[in-house]
């Protein structure tokens, strides 16, 4: 049995896109290959999971759409940084 890797970031931390997300097509009711959250976007981290297949952790954080309305987005490590 593979050991879970330890998530850098915990719930409730602020974090800043790294990069644009961009919806893959799995957020409903967005575009496919629309901008959730630009680079630089700040967010916060509201739940933290775990992709078993890849050993990886999954963070679940709110950014604010343009509109101002809260968008949850699933992210890797890669994308998010510490503001």
């Amino acid at each position: 049995m593979m050991d879970l890797r330890e998530p850098v970031y915990g719930w409730g931390e602020r974090v800043i896109a790294a990069v644009d997300l961009v919806n893959d097509g799995s957020y409903p009711g967005v575009a496919a290959e629309a901008v959730l959250a630009a680079t630089g976007t700040p967010g916060e981290i509201v739940n933290v999971g775990h992709h078993a297949d890849s050993n990886t952790p999954v963070y679940l954080v709110e950014f604010l759409s343009e509109s101002g309305s809260p968008l949850v987005v699933g992210c890797f490590e890669e994308e998010l940084l510490r503001p």
